[in-house]
Parts: structure tokens; C-alpha cells; sequence
């Protein structure tokens, strides 16, 4: 018995160490493995042309965007989102904004858009990022609602609180209808305004 016993255990060692050999299956094993990490570089190739910090900007972005909070950002979360910001957006180009997407806008398809565009416009400056948002916000004269700005900045992204938006206030100059001029807004944040270079 001790020897039935003795003989069991090197087969199933012999077994053992012969499994991978013979099964091709472990061959097919470490192809699909492969196979699976080339999906995973591939799906998530979209992440890796942005940093971390950007894709959790990005994200936060999407589920401020996405009101009725169900993954994918409709014509109605859209019109929503241009509302909160004061913008009027007509069903033509909201129908255009969404037309972009080769599907249902999702976070991924999202990103995947800013990366397309990106890679168009052979990256994204941070100091063209701050000087479209800030723009965007322009109501076509040059100059940008305070109130709209400041429940902006409140609002979205990293929140401002209302000390730090009165303390960013008192150094701009805002006109008696309570607008601020653009370009002076943007020369400010970016340090190119005439008072940084004095």
C-alpha cells in the first residue's frame, strides 16, 4: 500500500508538471490572456491620453452634465446644463452636439470625443482650456455676467466657496450691470494683464 501510495504521489507530480505541456488549452490560455490584455489596451487606450487627475476632472464633468443621472447625457441633460450656465442652446445644435458621438453618450464616448478633438487639435494648452471656458461664458459683447460666473463657480468642479470668489471679485474690475470684461478676465488668471507685466 505504501507503494500504490508512493507510485500515486510522482504521477500526480509527473501529472502535474506535465498539465501545461500537454494541454494546449494552456497555450490557448496565455493567447486569450493575451488576447484579453490587448482588449484592455485597446479599450482603454481613450485613458491613457489623459492623466488621472484629468479623467477624474472629466468624470465629475460628466455626472455634473448628466442630470437625470442615468450614464448617458441626452438632449435633455444637455439643455439642462446650458441653462444652468445661462446659455440658450437651440434643438439644432444640441441635436449637432449629441450627432458627434457615434452612440449614446456615455463617459467613455465622452472621452472619447475629447481625445479625438485633442488629438485634431495636436493637444490641448491648459492656458487654451482656461481661456475657452472662460470665453464660454462670454454673452457675445466682450464681457461676462458676474452672477452667472460667480453660481458657476460654486457650482461646478472644484467649488469656489463665496469668500473665494469675493476675494477673486475684488480684483477684477466689475461695471455697474455687474459684467466683467473678458479679455481682462483671462490676461488676469493667465498672468498676461498688463498689471502682472507693470
Amino acid at each position: 500500500m505504501a507503494d500504490k501510495e508512493k507510485k500515486k504521489k510522482p504521477k500526480k507530480k509527473e501529472e502535474a508538471e506535465a498539465e501545461p505541456e500537454v494541454k494546449s488549452p494552456g497555450d490557448s490560455n496565455r493567447a486569450s490572456s493575451r488576447g484579453s490584455k490587448r482588449a484592455k489596451r485597446s479599450g482603454s487606450n481613450v485613458f491613457s491620453m489623459f492623466t488621472q487627475k484629468q479623467v477624474a476632472e472629466f468624470k465629475e464633468g460628466f455626472s455634473l452634465m448628466d442630470h437625470d443621472k442615468d450614464g448617458i447625457i441626452g438632449k435633455s441633460d444637455l439643455r439642462f446644463t446650458f441653462d444652468q450656465v445661462g446659455k440658450i442652446s437651440s434643438e439644432k445644435e444640441l441635436d449637432e452636439m449629441l450627432g458627434e458621438a457615434s452612440g449614446p453618450l456615455n463617459f467613455t464616448q465622452l472621452l472619447n470625443l475629447f481625445g479625438t478633438r485633442m488629438s485634431a487639435s495636436g493637444g490641448a494648452d491648459d492656458d487654451d482650456v482656461v481661456v475657452k471656458a472662460f470665453k464660454s461664458f462670454d454673452d457675445g459683447t466682450g464681457k461676462i455676467n458676474g452672477d452667472k460666473l460667480r453660481k458657476a463657480l460654486m457650482t461646478f468642479g472644484d467649488k469656489f466657496s463665496s469668500k473665494e470668489v469675493n476675494d477673486a471679485y475684488d480684483l477684477m474690475y466689475i461695471d455697474d450691470k455687474g459684467r466683467i470684461d473678458t479679455e481682462s478676465l483671462i490676461g488676469m488668471i493667465l498672468g498676461t494683464g498688463e498689471d502682472e507685466e507693470e
